[in-house]
């Protein structure tokens, strides 16, 4: 394909994309007013962000493992109707328990988008030219990651709007890639016998729910040491061993056990892991500190994580432009690793103090080495696999990333409330403020704007401090993928797409079965030609034929 037609077969591919990212970050400054108005409780405002990650990242493997038996482009097609039908759903909502189901199935297209974008790619462009189209994804990533709280804030601020609308703005988005992806993108249907593990996708999707649901409520809903947590940590370890069970003895896989075999596979996997916990788990109360310890507005926190957008942006598009024009990769995911580390280590040091111009500096190093490293973690691992595995490949290294993030943000949330919460304590024990003075407000975030100067001081040391601490403990993760990306192999990139790959691949079959028959053929004393795979027939036109010799 030429540039013009890849980007044109894109054009739905960022469609999709954005409104998948929009639908994470469109709702963040609109939560507190939706669950007010749906008069709901601080379990529901935590269930209401939590039903869209676990189905999100419990079913990234199973739109991976249909993407090797079905038509991508109507999987993506699919994947795109429920998220429209989840949105409506979300934006009729007059009650949180509707609200939920329809978070649930938005979270389900998200996945299939998560998991057949990067596919798709693979599937239409060679390695060797896939590094300097990443930064097409960086731009789509940056903007919807920035727009969203804004443009979420205004539909909010907006009488005649209102919440409602942060759901419905999505729906025209997903119609015109539905769209687009339809006149673009130009897929061959792939017809074979495929049973699908209905046992393995279900013990899958019910482990690891119960994992994150462990992870999420942990802490929050109940202690990290209860009965909840031995229950739904056991329940879900016990189902997870039995799907492995399965997975390994059933013809389709859900996840293939073999890729795990491959070292490129298994590193970039766990790299995956570490940069998911690292960067998800640290950048997601950036927002925070920027509104409750630098007082900023919800419009302004947006604005000041633009650095780090800014350098993903940056690195991930040259870094791409050059990996196209060298086909060296390796040195990209080392650097990207050293440079993710330094910017986590660097942003341990922030606090309420700390200037904007210091913290955006640091921010900006971040975004330069997770632009480095996250999308040719993909690209190595996809350049490494046969092309029946492309979809689960990519997959899995999408699901172990969303799995980080969760356990990351989870994790580093109940590190940041514990810290801000003695913090508080003992800033206004030092004051002479008798402890429960309303400052914690319970454990709740707190209305800056109705607090006194001293205690509102007290506050916004707390939450730099904690927020300092959070970046401390996510460095050795970064560290831990550096090492991952330290001992991947450097191969050379193919330079033949997913789709060329899956025709050479099948051609090989077809050849060594024509040659087997032929085999089989002199085996019998018989002489023909087979595909014309056996080689020049032993007859001529000028002599009578003679009896191949056996044995």
């Amino acid at each position: 394909m030429s540039d013009r037609q890849i980007l044109q077969a894109m054009s739905g591919l960022m469609a999709g994309m954005f409104v998948s990212i929009l639908a994470g970050t469109v709702v963040a400054n609109a939560l507190p007013r939706i669950i007010a108005d749906l008069g709901a409780s601080q379990s529901s405002y935590t269930w209401v962000v939590t039903a869209e990650l676990l189905a999100m990242t419990a079913t990234v493997p199973l739109w991976g493992k249909l993407a090797d038996l079905y038509n991508q482009k109507l999987l993506l097609q699919i994947s795109l109707g429920l998220f429209v039908v989840g949105s409506l759903l979300a934006g009729f909502s007059h009650e949180v328990g509707l609200l939920i189901f329809s978070r649930v199935a938005q979270g389900i297209g998200a996945g299939g988008l998560t998991a057949l974008a990067q596919v798709v790619m693979a599937a239409i462009i060679p390695p060797r030219r896939l590094g300097k189209y990443a930064g097409i994804f960086g731009a789509v990533f940056a903007v919807g990651t920035v727009a969203g709280p804004l443009i979420g804030g205004v539909l909010v601020d907006t009488s005649w709007l209102g919440w409602r609308w942060c759901f419905f703005i999505g729906v025209p988005f997903a119609l015109l890639a539905i769209g687009l992806l339809q006149r673009t993108l130009k897929l061959p249907t792939r017809r074979r016998e495929a049973k699908i593990d209905y046992l393995g996708a279900f013990l899958i999707v019910a482990g690891v729910c119960a994992l994150l649901i462990w992870v999420s409520l942990a802490g929050n809903s109940f202690d990290w040491a209860s009965w909840q947590t031995a229950a739904l940590t056991g329940g879900g370890l016990l189902l997870l061993v039995a799907a492995v069970f399965v997975e390994s003895r059933v013809a389709e896989p859900i996840i293939p056990l073999g890729i795990f075999r491959n070292r490129t596979v298994a590193l970039t996997t766990v790299a995956s892991l570490f940069v998911g916990l690292a960067m998800f788990g640290g950048t997601v109360f950036l927002s925070q500190y920027f509104q409750i310890s630098l007082g900023k507005s919800p419009t302004v926190a947006g604005l000041m994580s633009l650095p780090m957008i800014m350098g993903l942006l940056f690195s991930s598009t040259i870094a791409g432009q050059i990996i196209s024009k060298t086909g060296r990769w390796k040195v990209y995911l080392v650097a990207g690793g050293i440079t993710m580390t330094a910017g986590l280590g660097l942003l341990s040091t922030i606090g309420s103090d700390t200037s904007f111009g210091l913290t955006s500096v640091y921010m900006a190093v971040m975004g330069i080495g997770v632009g480095m490293l996250m999308q040719n973690l993909v690209l190595a691992a996809q350049n490494d696999v046969a092309a029946t595995e492309l979809g689960a490949a990519t997959s899995v290294l999408s699901f172990f990333r969303s799995l980080g993030g969760t356990i990351g943000t989870s994790v580093l949330g109940a590190i940041l409330a514990n810290r801000v919460a003695s913090e508080i304590t003992k800033g206004l024990a030092d004051a002479g403020v008798p402890a429960g003075g309303g400052a914690a407000g319970g454990g709740a975030m707190p209305d800056m704007t109705t607090l006194p100067a001293p205690i509102r001081a007290i506050v916004e040391h707390a939450y730099g401090v904690a927020t300092g601490e959070i970046f401390l403990v996510a460095t050795p993760f970064a560290l831990l993928a550096l090492l991952c990306v330290v001992f991947v192999k450097e191969k050379p990139l193919k330079t033949t797409s997913g789709l060329q790959r899956l025709a050479d691949e099948a051609d090989q079959v077809d050849g060594a079965d024509a040659a087997d028959g032929a085999v089989a053929t002199a085996a019998t004393g018989e002489t023909r030609e087979a595909g014309g795979a056996a080689g020049p027939s032993r007859t001529t036109a000028d002599a009578p034929a003679q009896p191949v010799e056996t044995g």
